[in-house]
């Protein structure tokens, strides 16, 4: 076995990296596109006070569950949020909040017209699923690597990895649940006369909304998984308050911060859910 000579692998990726550098005005253009999505974003969220914030968000939770009213999750909710301000994470908070709805926002446009093209074409579908494969498999850490070599460090190169990371569920869940709309109603709208663009947003997309919306809901939680890491490339927020406690031993501030992650994350999920729930089409 120590006869056979080894594959240089590494210095093809390494050769094959070198040569994407080589195309920096392109990565300045997206740098500065994503930047710009993250600035608007945080701009928003700086100009809420705080009191009005949270009042949106329990707004927004009772509207989308006007019909069962969950008072158990506005409360939680209220003293969850409560619990972060009173913490002095509400800055990081809103960060964090910016990462992944970047990230989600970018995942879903990129990502629903690819689970469209996997449910109409077998062969993009069997080209595509071994590449989903790899990025839902290969180790989150590993994507920082060529974050940082095209991007640079902050929260831009955070975004790029969470993207990768997160976006496979929202094109597998697209493409999910376009194929699985009955056929008699495709057939139905051929009888129609409809086109293929009108069979599609008529037909399929709207009864593929909530297995779709699931999608989406499983690629903001695997985007707010990425904020611990993506804070060791300069991405800013809970991430990073996490990570700096874990550098300096400090397990109740570490604690204290990841316990307002999970926070935000159970508020995004509910939320997410409740707006899967109110967009299933009725029979």
């Amino acid at each position: 076995m120590n006869n056979i000579p080894q594959l240089p692998v590494s210095s093809w990726i390494d050769k094959f990296v070198d040569w994407l550098v080589s195309f920096e005005g392109f990565f300045n253009g997206v740098t500065n596109f994503i930047g710009g999505i993250i600035n608007g974003f945080q701009w928003v969220f700086d100009i809420l006070p705080i009191w009005l914030f949270m009042l949106i968000i329990l707004g927004a939770t009772y509207w989308l569950n006007r019909k069962t009213k969950h008072w158990t999750l506005l409360i939680f909710e209220a003293i969850g949020l409560l619990y972060i301000w009173n913490q002095g994470f509400w800055r990081d908070m809103t960060q964090t909040l910016t990462l992944v709805l970047t990230s989600s926002l970018i995942a879903l446009v990129i990502g629903v017209p690819l689970g469209i093209w996997m449910a109409k074409s077998k062969v993009f579908a069997v080209i595509n699923k071994p590449i989903l494969d790899f990025m839902q498999t290969m180790p989150a850490f590993v994507y920082l690597i060529p974050a940082v070599a095209f991007f640079g460090i902050g929260m831009v190169p955070g975004v790029i990895a969470s993207v990768i990371f997160a976006m496979p569920p929202t094109v597998r869940m697209t493409n999910l649940g376009i194929r699985q709309v009955p056929n008699d109603l495709t057939e139905a709208a051929d009888s129609y006369g409809s086109t293929g663009w009108q069979k599609l947003f008529k037909v399929q997309l709207p009864l593929a909304k909530s297995t779709l919306m699931a999608g989406v809901n499983q690629s903001m939680m695997l985007s707010l998984s990425m904020v611990v890491i993506a804070s060791m490339i300069g991405a800013m927020g809970l991430g990073n308050k996490v990570y700096f406690a874990v550098g300096r031993n400090d397990a109740g501030g570490g604690f204290a911060a990841g316990l307002a992650i999970v926070i935000l994350a159970i508020i995004l999920d509910r939320i997410t859910q409740a707006i899967n729930r109110n967009k299933v089409p009725k029979s």
